[in-house]
């Protein structure tokens, strides 16, 4: 009987998908396939000072112990490391000798590379661009051809040895222009915007013609969220082409909400329908020191009340913030790079000239992950 049980409900189930089949003359119903795939492809750390520590002889832990710095990152789930280069530097930090060796190590951590051309000999940001003492004096149409000849021997120099970037930005934080005077604008309807564009047209120019196969993303970095739809414009007004909008967000520089942030990212990514990365982020995980340098954030009025200057504070923050950019229209929120998380106070306890970042990083101050690093999973 439970056999005779068994095979009538096998005969009604086979009837019953008989009768929705195709071969019957019935409809096939093929439920909707819903895109769950966070829009977050990169997850990217700025190691640039990470050479220099590790010349220090600093050490770095994870909960299994002592491990290279670029090992813990991988196995935490960070996959891009964003590294500056500065033209001719004072020393050999952020050179290019030194960034085509860090790049070698990098590729062998199996991490791919974001290139941050500074095009200066020093700090490159809103307040300072100046140029590289090579170039000093040089007419318009010469400093084109010598920014694209070092961005095409740069890009060259690293396809031949294997650590091709993934990202090339052109130039760093380049709100107010770049190689100043040439380059310099204040706002988008300074008439200097046509050298302006011109000089960062010749960057592109020179890692186009280095990137035959066209496998770079070109990045323009602007160093805000508020007021980066104008600077956009300004580039598309002036046919700059490029791939990557990136920005830098600091909330204790910036707007502190992060439901305003996210609506901005919206409607950059609609008005200009390109990818939104944010360049560089960071948030503290105390307001304590480890050295004597004075330290970029100190203060409780610093922060955004919802995250706490804690380890889980600082891990709630880089959460929210993926979550934002995996909000962004279209899929166009492509990722976060944390600035200077391994910027730990290398230089000793009473350094005056060591880290003004060490409660910024994602190590403790016995140089051991923290929560935070949790984000890059």
């Amino acid at each position: 009987m439970k056999n005779f049980i068994y095979l009538f409900c096998l005969a009604v189930i086979f009837v019953a998908c008989n009768k929705s089949g195709s071969g019957q003359g019935g409809t096939v119903v093929t439920p909707p396939v819903t895109d769950t795939t966070p829009a977050i492809v990169w997850r990217g750390a700025d190691l640039s000072f990470l050479p220099e520590i590790q010349a220090a002889g600093t050490t770095f832990y994870d909960s299994t112990g002592a491990k290279p710095a670029l090992d813990i990152f991988k196995e935490y789930g960070c996959n891009l490391v964003r590294v500056r280069l500065w033209c001719q530097p004072a020393d050999v930090h952020s050179s290019l000798t030194e960034v085509l060796a860090f790049c070698k190590s990098i590729q062998q951590a199996g991490l791919q590379i974001l290139l941050d051309f500074h095009f200066s000999d020093t700090w490159a940001d809103p307040s300072h661009q100046a140029t590289p003492a090579v170039w000093a004096g040089l007419g318009l149409t010469v400093l084109e051809d010598s920014i694209t000849a070092y961005t095409q021997r740069v890009i060259a120099l690293l396809k031949a040895q294997n650590t091709l970037p993934a990202i090339v930005q052109v130039g760093n934080e380049i709100n107010a222009g770049m190689l100043w005077p040439t380059g310099q604008v204040s706002g988008t309807t300074d008439a200097n915007w046509v050298n302006f564009a011109a000089l960062v047209k010749s960057g592109i120019a020179g890692i186009k013609a280095a990137d035959t196969d066209n496998k770079i993303a070109i990045m323009l970095h602007y160093a805000e969220v508020d007021g980066a739809a104008s600077f956009f414009t300004g580039m598309n007004q002036q046919n700059v082409p490029y791939d990557i909008i990136g920005l830098s967000y600091y909330p204790w520089w910036s707007e502190k909400d992060l439901g305003y942030i996210g609506g901005q990212l919206n409607q950059l990514a609609t008005t200009f329908n390109k990818k939104i990365f944010i360049a560089e982020t960071a948030y503290p995980w105390t307001l304590q020191w480890n050295d004597y340098t004075n330290n970029n954030v100190g203060e409780n009025s610093q922060l955004i009340p919802a995250y706490p200057a804690t380890q889980q504070g600082q891990l709630q923050y880089l959460q929210q913030l993926k979550t934002v950019l995996n909000a962004v229209p279209n899929k166009l929120g492509i990722g976060f790079c944390y600035w200077a998380p391994d910027w730990v106070a290398f230089k000793g306890p009473t350094a005056t000239n060591g880290s003004s970042w060490e409660n910024l990083t994602l190590f403790d101050f016995s140089n051991k992950v923290v929560a935070g690093m949790q984000a890059y999973r």
